[in-house]
């Protein structure tokens, strides 16, 4: 620990603390995450062993890169590249004002970032503008990996009312926005097998009261319920609102 200097603390959740940090050394600006063991805890904390498991084989520009690991009989400390925000209080600092273009580089970082984890077999399962973070060069990096799993054959059932398909482009029962009628309720048109699905419950019928075809019409297939009809990461990155794309 000797050789970072710690500058301000930045986040603290139930059993982290996150600092800014010098590489006394190289001067590198780094992020430090103090992961807190519990005095009588012989294990170290989960999420804490699948972040760092899984980041150890995922090197993107678009996912958190993760330097090093010291471990002691207190904590665990795992150090990150530094970014200056998260994409929630970017939008904030906005207020909604967000250019097109911006919006576009935005995503389609995002899914070069998803589908180059997809494609090592890893699902985030926590995205949110929070865990999004961004460089003061505009760059996306997917973080927080505590909640991601990697997947394969056999696999546990962590999709939408215990379907056995596996979509890596849902996250697992949690909705991608948090309100009861954006989507609305898949119908059997829709989703013809889901009243047989082992976790199904008669959830109220929620109209489709916001039209997402309205306002994403070129990439709406990203958001269809029914996992055999969803594209993937990497086709939505095909999809024509990217051709003629120049990221900023």
């Amino acid at each position: 620990m000797q050789k970072y200097k710690k500058l301000e603390k930045i986040g603290e959740g139930t059993c982290w603390t996150l600092f800014k940090v010098k590489n006394r050394k190289t001067q590198e600006i780094l992020a430090l995450k103090w992961v807190r063991l519990d005095d009588d805890a012989e294990d170290v904390p989960s999420s804490a062993l699948w972040e760092f498991c899984l980041l150890k084989e995922l090197k993107h520009k678009n996912v958190i890169r993760l330097h090093d690991i010291l471990h002691s009989n207190e904590k665990l400390t795992l150090v990150f590249e530094f970014c200056d925000q998260d994409l929630k209080k970017y939008f904030d600092r906005c207020s909604g004002a967000l250019d097109p273009e911006i919006i576009k580089s935005f995503l389609l970082q995002l899914l070069k970032g998803l589908g180059f984890c997809h494609s090592h077999n890893v699902v985030h399962r926590d995205l949110k503008p929070q865990n999004l973070l961004m460089n003061r060069n505009g760059k996306i990096k997917l973080a927080d990996f505590g909640q991601a799993r990697a997947f394969g054959i056999p696999i546990r059932c962590y999709v939408l009312f215990g379907a056995k398909l596996y979509s890596t482009l849902g996250n697992a029962g949690w909705p991608l926005f948090p309100d009861n009628d954006l989507l609305g309720m898949p119908t059997k048109e829709q989703w013809p097998s889901t009243t047989k699905l082992p976790d199904y419950k008669p959830y109220p019928m929620y109209p489709d009261t916001t039209s997402l075809v309205n306002i994403m019409p070129k990439l709406n297939n990203l958001l269809i319920c029914n996992p055999v009809q969803r594209i993937s990461a990497l086709e939505a990155l095909q999809q024509p609102y990217f051709s003629n794309f120049c990221p900023l």
